[in-house]
């Protein structure tokens, strides 16, 4: 029986996909196998040694401790694409808010409330202070192309926009995906000279953090309007107030306000509803339980931050998984035990990320603890384990 432990409310639709068998599921558990969670900040949780996985029902995982998980070969998934569309769809609100001045509007006419009759008259007369451009043949760049970055880019061009993208590292996914009316650029240099306005979609990290700043404002084309629906700690905010005041930018849109951020009055802030959509929640949760199913059940990993893909379907009695460094004669020490042990290997699959391996071996016929025993004395395996296959009994 796998223990499942959420740290948030998740779908439905998702934890029905846990077969009530074979799983148990609650907030809390002693010695959980996996956890599941949405934006509840683990990173200084006591994370009990029992857990093999954490699924992650969003794309960000800047509240999960990566680096300590991986050490101790816990996985960690994520679900990219699972909210793309509602991001999307915010960031197209966006560019039209930050054009047209519909929010201050918004603000002006309840202000009118008590008027009376003089109401049709006054909004004649006051309409001119929100004024503002159409979107329709301006220049948007977008810089990061995953998932949400090409459906913006592609969306945008469906509004009229003239749109390039930026992305050194676009995946050969995104790359089928995206229009090939959308322009590419070679720098972000053009991509802050040549447009109106400039929407992000990277992630955050140490190397991203204050991504946009001082340097980067002096080079954008006067008047960009900027929206940030992927990470707040892209923008420097100082920085940023000192070009909105200087009016290199004209407007700021982001998902992730604090309380610097409010107090000026060309940043339009939303309460991080980018994936606060009712279908985002589910195809998120769908994502991360069959991902963590697949983990647990077969050794599968699709969709990790910290673990490389490595897929192979099952079809012996038995499948040892092994997460190690990544250094030479690793498989070699792990095939001399086995064979030690007279164990046939009937297929295997090794990959590797970073400073991280990821090894499926399947065994036809019995493995004895003694021998995973083994395995884990090796200098610079983290992690072992034994599946038996739930398809053969």
């Amino acid at each position: 029986m796998h223990k499942i432990q959420t740290l948030n409310k998740i779908s439905a639709l998702g934890l029905d996909l846990f077969p009530r068998d074979d799983y148990e599921i609650a907030s809390e558990f002693n010695s959980p196998d996996a956890i599941l969670v949405r934006s509840q900040n683990m990173l200084e949780m006591n994370i009990p040694e029992s857990v093999k996985a954490i699924a992650r029902a969003g794309a960000g995982v800047n509240n999960i401790p990566v680096e300590k998980c991986t050490a101790a070969g816990v996985v960690v998934f994520n679900t990219p694409g699972a909210n793309a569309n509602g991001v999307k769809e915010l960031v197209l609100a966006g560019l039209l808010l930050s054009s047209r001045r519909i929010f201050p509007g918004l603000q002006w006419c309840k202000s009118l409330a008590g008027k009376g009759d003089e109401v049709p008259n006054l909004v004649e007369k006051g309409k001119n202070n929100f004024t503002g451009p159409e979107i329709k043949g301006k220049r948007l760049g977008v810089i990061g192309l995953g998932a949400i970055g090409v459906m913006v880019a592609n969306d945008a061009l469906e509004l009229g926009m003239q749109v390039t993208g930026y992305d050194p590292f676009i995946s050969v996914e995104a790359a089928w995906g995206l229009s090939r009316n959308v322009k590419r650029a070679r720098g972000l240099e053009s991509i802050f000279a040549d447009s109106d306005y400039i929407s992000l979609h990277v992630p955050l990290t140490e190397k991203t953090k204050g991504y946009i700043n001082k340097e980067r404002f002096n080079t954008m084309k006067k008047g960009a309007r900027i929206l940030n629906f992927a990470r707040g700690g892209l923008v420097n905010n100082a920085d940023l107030f000192d070009a909105l005041n200087e009016g290199i930018v004209s407007c700021y849109v982001t998902d992730f306000p604090d309380e610097e951020l409010l107090k000026h009055d060309r940043v339009i802030a939303f309460p991080h509803l980018g994936a606060s959509t009712p279908e985002a929640e589910d195809n998120c949760a769908i994502m991360a339980v069959n991902q963590t199913k697949d983990f647990l059940e077969y050794g599968n990993i699709k969709n990790s931050v910290n673990f490389p893909n490595c897929e192979l379907d099952m079809s012996a009695k038995h499948r040892i998984i092994i997460a190690n460094r990544n250094i030479p004669n690793m498989v070699g020490q792990i095939t001399t035990i086995l064979a030690a042990e007279k164990i046939n290997i009937a297929d295997m699959l090794n990959r590797g990320k970073a400073d991280i391996a990821y090894n499926i071996i399947d065994i036809d016929g019995d493995v004895d603890a003694s021998v995973l025993d083994k395995i884990k004395t090796i200098n610079g395996v983290i992690m072992v384990r034994l599946i038996k296959n739930p398809d053969r009994n």
